[in-house]
């Protein structure tokens, strides 16, 4: 009932499926891709336990929303990884944040919105690659049930 099967024949494109049937809809979609990072910072100003340097690892959440081009695709996963590796993160992992970002006091609250700019600027520099597409929202955990977010509508001035 739930055995494995080989498919009988794989689909050809133009002999089994249309070029024209590639772009299911004209609807804005949203993609969403998650990354990890480790870095430490303390905060300045405050008293409690962060005012001293210590660590996280960090998870950010990225959702990103176009149109899709005719092969039903909006923006490719590997291009969201792209842009964070080398746009992004080399600011992030395993860095000293105090010392790597520009000059704020290290919050979850300031941190989001940088990344939120960082992925924006780079989506948009490529707008006619990806259809129209727009950072949503940024979401930074500090802590696995703590975080902060940004959203495009929060952000547009």
């Amino acid at each position: 009932m739930y055995g494995f099967r080989i498919v009988d024949k794989l689909q050809k494109i133009d002999e089994d499926i249309n070029r024209s049937q590639l772009k299911y809809h004209s609807k804005r979609v949203l993609v969403s891709k998650e990354f990890t990072f480790d870095a430490a910072h303390h905060l300045h100003c405050y008293d409690g336990k962060c005012k001293n340097l210590h660590g996280h690892t960090y998870k950010v959440i990225f959702g990103i929303s176009g149109f899709v081009d005719d092969q039903g695709l909006m923006m490719d996963f590997g291009d969201i990884k792209d842009i964070w590796k080398n746009q992004i993160e080399i600011y992030l992992d395993h860095k000293y944040l105090n010392e790597t970002l520009p000059p704020m006091n290290t919050t979850a609250e300031n941190m989001v919105v940088w990344i939120y700019e960082k992925m924006r600027n780079a989506v948009e520099a490529a707008s006619e690659k990806y259809h129209s597409a727009r950072v949503e929202f940024v979401r930074l955990f500090e802590t696995p049930t703590s975080y902060a977010e940004a959203r495009r509508e929060w952000m547009e001035e």
